[in-house]
């Protein structure tokens, strides 16, 4: 039975070990990214680490108040966009600290993340109507916990198609929770899982995550330079190296995996300002965007970032309209970028 067991594990993580070797001069099939969307009063962009596509095929993300966030500022860090860049409304003035995670759920509501703490707001998951009426919070207003009411920098925010709600929790790497949180539609608390480790199931600073149409759920663990996949109920089933540093994740209807490495790096003795040296490691990948399949694993587009350097660069959050044009959302650079098929 042992035996059958080992046998069985090798052929879960199979398609993983099949596709761990860097793909970075694979086909780039789009052209360079362009600047997309104007903000209120033409006013410059701060950072973004987060984008979402409505089901009516509007643009969501946010802008840190033209830095990297809107602790102090009256600025409403929320907006929404036509496919052309056209704006169409923004909202949620003084209700953040660092938004983070975004997601446009099937019923066009908005969900935010808020992965920073600063009198009496943040910690929070923030669920809006489409008009940006507050219509759910989960966490405790500038409180961090790790308890079922409380989080320590939630960074990412999803609904599955039944309403249940999953939440990543502990940005930082190093200090923060390392878990994923799931609710009920209604924000009841369901289960956690995850740890702070790397190995299967544990994580270190969780930063986005997606379905696939058979509803598992893809992580992206980013310090541990992997995708993690598991069912609904938290049992892991793989982890994929192939697709780099995963910063964004994004799975269209068909299967296809977008994902954004924004910070791979080849020092490992590289020292940044709040991390610990070699923050980024990972040999041999380039940052960019891989397209591949959430079915079988393989990579096979890559976007390459144009000017790879300092903690992060190009996309950080990545979506995709139903054309296929990819939105990237730029922390580093402070912009979002549309790329179109050549």
């Amino acid at each position: 039975m042992a035996l059958i067991a080992m046998v069985t594990m090798c052929g879960r993580l199979a398609p993983a070990q099949a596709h761990d070797q860097p793909p970075n001069d694979l086909p780039d099939p789009y052209g360079p990214g362009v600047k997309f969307g104007e903000l209120p009063d033409g006013r410059t962009w701060g950072s973004t680490a987060g984008i979402s596509v409505g089901p009516d095929g509007n643009i969501w993300t946010y802008d840190r108040c033209g830095g990297n966030n809107c602790a102090d500022s009256n600025l409403a860090p929320i907006v929404e966009f036509d496919p052309s860049g056209k704006l169409l409304k923004s909202f949620g003035a003084g209700m953040f600290v660092q938004p983070h995670g975004i997601f446009a759920d099937k019923d066009g509501n908005v969900w935010v993340t808020d992965d920073l703490g600063k009198d009496g707001k943040g910690q929070q998951v923030i669920k809006f109507s489409p008009d940006g009426k507050a219509l759910m919070t989960l966490g405790k207003a500038g409180v961090a916990g790790d308890g079922e009411d409380a989080f320590n920098q939630p960074s990412a925010v999803i609904v599955a198609k039944n309403g249940d709600i999953f939440v990543a929790d502990g940005h930082d790497p190093l200090y923060a929770n390392s878990r994923i949180v799931k609710f009920s539609k209604d924000g009841k608390f369901i289960k956690t899982w995850g740890k702070f480790g790397s190995g299967p199931g544990e994580l270190k600073g969780a930063h986005a995550l997606a379905f696939d149409s058979k509803g598992r759920l893809f992580v992206a663990d980013r310090t541990n330079n992997r995708l993690q996949i598991f069912d609904q109920d938290g049992n892991f089933i793989a982890q994929w190296k192939q697709f780099g540093r995963p910063s964004g994740v994004f799975i269209d209807q068909k299967d296809t995996i977008y994902v954004a490495d924004s910070e791979s790096t080849d020092d490992p003795h590289q020292p940044l300002t709040g991390q610990e040296a070699g923050y980024g490691y990972n040999p041999g990948f380039k940052r960019g965007i891989r397209i591949g399949s959430a079915r079988t694993g393989k990579v096979t587009a890559f976007i390459p970032d144009p000017d790879p350097k300092g903690i992060s660069s190009a996309a950080e959050g990545v979506a995709v309209d139903r054309d296929s044009n990819i939105y990237g959302a730029e922390v580093g650079p402070k912009d979002v970028k549309k790329y179109v098929k050549k």
